[in-house]
């Protein structure tokens, strides 16, 4: 069907279109994908087999769809995607503000139209992008904002009484007629208003300051809902919730690989870094490790969740660090360092919500401490375990490396280190390059000197050696001379207060 051929009503009867309502068109839409082997929902990453089913199984049930889950979980975007399921266009009598189905009006425009004009009742087409509207909850949303509200100044300047449909100004639910509808943090709406909805999901009529209309809409509806929302700032009316009809459990990535391919699949990184900054797989593992120890932290809450948008927004701040190096240094390439990760401080403090313990310690602090638990982590990947060589009583690869901090040696790396400088710092440790080496012998040269770098980070989290912050990178030196040092600080810190 040739939607530029179709002009008028008469064009739409012999063309031989049928109307659906829009909960028709999703599932007839998704039996053609499926058939096709086909999902429908393409850049959601990690719920092939859980949240994707759901959905597919609740729009073929035609249900009104809940996404509860926490923050950062794709709720909305999967909401956009069904879109994707729509028709490409749909007729509609032209002129209708509630885009009429030609074949089944239910406006007052739209009926006068089809009696005045019949089959010469002109028809335009409306894009399936156009049949989607989107609101977020807010305590101020009124029902006028979503149902509508009598215009007085539509009735005086018509002479019509309130009583008459056309004195009606309609909301977003009745402008969203054959299109897909989405209420954002539903329970962030007041109660009242949520029972504002109860007819339109139900009844298919609405009430507008009395006035009743019989008015027989057809939505998909979509609601999200963070469950965190149940407590701290409001639910989702009972009544409301038993005529929503599939609830979906959203939930964050499952494994560090399915984290990684969100994070490079949403990352905004311009053609030059993609060009001039190497990412290794580590620090690609490394920032998406940190969202899972935040979710696992006993200074972060649980409940308000770790948005994914951490990792990704942590990432960008990532190589961007890289790249400021490489311009102050006036370099052509470069490639990220495990000092670049001071430069996602930022991206972790801003999207964390601190428990009591949490806020005693301070966001950048907590950000600091979930950095080194995922460079703990990784490194038994990539090195023997440190306290387990020690129980062990073997050779222990790391003895020269701690050995050399031992006679008092040091090393500082900041974050706008030339390479030749970082290279040289490096290679100022004896037996830092021969282990890795030893453990990973075929790797590139810059390969190398990042894991050497992050061999001192592990070691330090292992508490072989000492790291201490600088405001713009770290130090490394004799763990045992350190504990000495702080508690000579501190004795001379309680003789200056007695004195």
């Amino acid at each position: 069907m040739n939607k530029n051929d179709i002009k008028t009503l008469g064009e739409l009867k012999k063309s031989g279109y049928k109307s659906r309502s829009i909960k028709q068109e999703l599932r007839e839409n998704l039996i053609a994908l499926l058939k096709n082997k086909e999902a429908g929902f393409e850049g959601i990453i990690g719920y092939e087999d859980t949240v994707i089913p759901d959905l597919q199984t609740a729009i073929l049930s035609q249900h009104n769809i809940l996404l509860l889950g926490l923050r950062g979980q794709a709720k909305t975007r999967i909401a956009r995607l069904m879109v994707n399921l729509l028709d490409e266009y749909i007729p509609y009598i032209e002129g209708s503000e509630l885009y009429d189905d030609p074949l089944n009006p239910i406006s007052w425009f739209a009926k006068e139209q089809l009696e005045k004009n019949g089959d010469k009742t002109p028809i335009s087409w409306l894009h399936r992008d156009e049949r989607y509207t989107e609101k977020l909850a807010t305590p101020d949303v009124t029902v006028a904002d979503l149902i509508g509200d009598v215009d007085p100044i539509k009735a005086a300047s018509l002479k019509l009484t309130y009583s008459d449909e056309r004195v009606i100004h309609y909301g977003l639910i009745p402008r969203a007629h054959r299109s897909i509808f989405v209420i954002n943090e539903l329970p962030d709406l007041q109660a009242r208003i949520q029972v504002a909805l109860f007819n339109i999901l139900q009844e298919k009529d609405i009430q507008i300051r009395g006035f009743k209309l019989r008015l027989p809409l057809d939505v998909q509806f979509v609601f999200t809902a963070n469950p965190e929302d149940y407590t701290n700032r409001g639910s989702i009316v009972t009544p409301l919730k038993d005529r929503i009809e599939s609830q979906i459990l959203t939930h964050y990535p499952r494994n560090i690989e399915i984290s990684r391919k969100i994070t490079q699949q949403e990352a905004r990184l311009t053609p030059e870094q993609l060009v001039n900054v190497e990412s290794d797989g580590l620090v690609k593992d490394l920032i998406e490790q940190i969202a899972f120890e935040a979710r696992n932290s006993e200074y972060i809450d649980k409940k308000s969740g770790v948005s994914a948008r951490l990792t990704i927004s942590a990432y960008e701040n990532l190589i961007s660090n890289a790249e400021r190096r490489m311009l102050i240094n006036d370099e052509e390439r470069t490639f990220v360092r495990i000092s670049d990760f001071l430069g996602v401080i930022p991206a972790i403090t801003g999207k964390i919500e601190l428990v009591y313990e949490g806020e005693q310690e301070g966001p950048a602090k907590v950000a600091n401490i979930l950095v080194g638990k995922a460079i703990k982590t990784l490194m038994a990947q990539y090195f023997p375990d440190p306290e387990k060589l020690k129980r062990s009583k073997g050779l222990n690869p790391y003895t020269d490396i701690i050995n050399w901090f031992g006679m008092g040696n040091s090393i500082s790396i900041v974050d706008d280190l030339s390479e030749k400088e970082y290279t040289k710092t490096l290679n100022s440790v004896p037996g830092l390059r021969d282990v890795i080496k030893q453990f990973h012998p075929s790797l590139i040269d810059t390969q190398t000197l990042l894991l050497m770098e992050f061999l001192l980070h592990g070691l330090s989290e292992f508490s072989q050696v000492s790291k201490s912050y600088l405001d713009n990178g770290y130090a490394f030196k004799d763990m045992l001379g350190s504990l000495f040092n702080a508690s000579f600080d501190e004795d001379e810190d309680e003789d200056f207060d007695d004195r």
